[in-house]
């Protein structure tokens, strides 16, 4: 997806939205059809012949009823997805959302305008907020330009959960709220939040009617810190919404009925724009090994974030930063178009402000102070101590492979994209001794309010590829042939399920259905091969490009045994984020990582053999 140049003039943000089509449902037959394709790599001949009976007998059966139930949901909907999805994908998880579903990565200013150095922090912070504030400035005025994929208009929905939107916690279920609105809309909160040092701030980013210059934030900010530095910490509140979900809405439960003004603070953190985080950590980081500032971005210390709230903007005292985002409300090509719009705002500036220095007589920011007890110091104390027990346990590595990148493989009619995922495929082979069920997001968003559908990047083509590249007696021209097939099998599923022909979501909107209707759950589901191919969540290899930008961000994996690898592909390098569990012997994100790199040459190689 080519980014177009932001700020147009003539076309507002949300323009379209109206005459976006709606989310389709695929014909049953199909959907059953590429779910039998998707399985056949993780059975046996024996067990594909038990499957495709369970699959013939549902087509004909309770799978044709259900089909007509979401037909006829799909008709008073424009997105039948989407309110399913939200619930059983983020808002019904009851597990540490903040740990395990959280999305991050780090800030690339490393590169250019702002390597490492103390004393930078709050300058830098300050700057980079002030970059956010103007693209939610261009946001309420509709002037953030519309993205395309080709010719169709992408869905622009996500971007309004950037700001003013947060999870709230439920005992059964969460709830989302978002507070943003346009300029036509109405009034849209203008409060920033500060965290630092266990303490949480509050400052307006208007004044008297305009914006607070970057001056204007650094005297806040430094205002903050210098108070943070010489009093004794607060309590670290937001570590609380690193707990288990139903833990986590209890314990808001007795903070509000502790003290009635406890909502009124927590409102307002709920309805800020988004959360300044001043880390006092030191990451390392260059260039070719994001590796530490990656991993604190995602699993830092828990009283700097809200974990529930979408945009933490961190800042690490040497001056390097991080996102750190809930990803119920939004996925990650929102975030990363508006942090390119920062980046790109402040290399043009070379990471200065150039504007007046004048400082108006604007409030200082005041602080939330909540009324805790006894129970509530030592939640948090226990929460704290559980968290850090538990990302203990995250290997994450941050990798740049530098011999090459997007240029090349375009030369080279490669699909990029397909080019890294077929040597995750090969890089797992050679790791585990089998093929790993895998998990690619494609965006849905060319329907209303589309999100992701799953490609399934195990196929059969891909096993027999990675077969030919470990057996020797092989020729360099099957491989390529066989390579060649990966490639064009991948590319149609890439394109099937952005065009809202995959059979994930179906298959699972056909549950939600018999759910709904308290039906039993279908053998398809309770099947083996459902499961064994990744099926309910059970994905080996959770993956996502995150785009041709200089971000990359990061998730952790989706089962104890599994991987999350997140990549993004330059002009002259690919960027991988790698992340495994320590306490799972089998699995070492380090060595998939390296070994995932060699494959990339190894690839490579191979095209070049063929052309002597």
């Amino acid at each position: 997806m080519e980014k177009q140049v932001l700020e147009s003039s003539e076309e507002r943000t949300f323009q379209y939205q109206d005459s976006l089509p709606s989310l389709p449902v695929p014909p049953l037959e199909e959907s059953l059809s590429k779910y039998l394709d998707a399985v056949k790599p993780f059975l046996n001949q024996e067990e594909y012949q038990r499957t495709e009976d369970i699959v013939k007998k549902f087509e004909n059966g309770i799978g044709k009823e259900l089909h007509q139930k979401l037909l006829e949901r799909a008709k008073t909907r424009r997105n039948w997805l989407e309110d399913w999805w939200l619930n059983v994908a983020y808002l019904d998880l009851r597990i540490a959302t903040q740990i395990h579903c959280n999305i991050g990565g780090p800030g690339p200013y490393i590169e250019h305008c702002w390597p490492a150095k103390e004393g930078t922090q709050i300058e830098r912070a300050s700057i980079n907020s002030w970059h956010t504030l103007k693209f939610w400035d261009l946001l309420r005025a509709e002037k953030v330009a519309i993205e395309r994929s080709r010719d169709d208009v992408l869905d622009m929905s996500q971007f309004r959960m950037l700001f003013c939107t947060c999870k709230i916690p439920g005992i059964t279920r969460d709830s989302l709220s978002s507070y943003f609105k346009t300029e036509t809309e109405g009034e849209c909160p203008s409060h920033l939040i500060v965290l630092c040092r266990g303490r949480v701030f509050a400052f307006d980013a208007i004044h008297e009617g305009s914006m607070v210059t970057p001056p204007e934030i650094f005297r806040q900010l430094t205002y903050i810190q210098k108070r943070c530095h010489s009093e004794p910490d607060g309590p670290g509140l937001a570590a609380l919404t690193s707990n288990e979900r139903t833990k986590w809405a209890e314990l808001r439960e007795y903070l509000i009925n502790l003290d009635p003004n406890n909502l009124t603070l927590l409102e307002k953190i709920q309805r800020s724009l988004f959360v300044v985080c001043l880390d006092e950590s030191t990451p390392h980081a260059t260039p070719e090994d994001y590796t530490e500032v990656t991993r604190l971005g995602l699993t830092g210390d828990p009283t700097v974030r809200w974990g529930d709230k979408s945009y933490n903007s961190i800042f690490f005292s040497n001056g390097t930063c991080s996102a750190f985002c809930d990803h119920s409300p939004f996925d990650a090509m929102a975030l990363i178009t508006m942090l390119a719009y920062a980046e790109k705002k402040i290399l043009e500036n070379e990471g200065k402000w150039k504007g007046s220095d004048k400082v108006r007589d604007i409030p200082w920011p005041e602080e939330l102070v909540f009324t805790v007890d006894q129970k509530i110091l030592s939640e948090i104390g226990r929460t704290k101590e559980l968290y850090y027990e538990k990302v203990s346990d995250l290997q994450l590595v941050n990798y740049a492979f530098t011999s090459f990148g997007k240029a090349l493989l375009r030369k080279k009619k490669l699909h990029p994209d397909t080019f890294v995922q077929l040597a995750l495929q090969l890089g797992y082979y050679k790791c585990h001794g089998r093929p790993g069920c895998c998990y690619e997001t494609a965006m849905t968003r060319r329907f209303y309010h589309g999100r992701t559908e799953t490609i399934r990047s195990c196929t059969m083509e891909a096993v027999e590829w990675c077969k030919s590249m470990l057996d020797p007696s092989s020729s360099t021209y099957e491989r390529l042939q066989l390579m060649h097939k990966a490639f064009a099998k991948h590319n149609k599923m890439r394109k099937d399920c952005e065009n809202g022909k995959g059979f994930d979501r179906h298959l699972l909107g056909l549950l939600l259905i018999a759910q709904e209707q308290g039906l039993p759950v279908p053998e398809l589901y309770v099947d083996n091969a459902f499961t064994a191919s990744g099926g309910g969540g059970n994905f080996v290899l959770s993956t996502s490009l995150t785009g041709y930008t200089r971000f990359t961000g990061s998730a952790i994996p989706m089962v104890q045994h599994g991987y999350g690898f997140f990549y993004s592909i330059r002009d002259d390098r690919i960027l991988v984020a790698c992340s495994s569990w320590k306490s799972c012997p089998e699995t070492d994100a380090e060595v998939l990582c390296r070994t995932v790199f060699q494959c990339f040459q190894d690839m490579l190689q191979l095209t070049v053999a063929a052309q002597l």
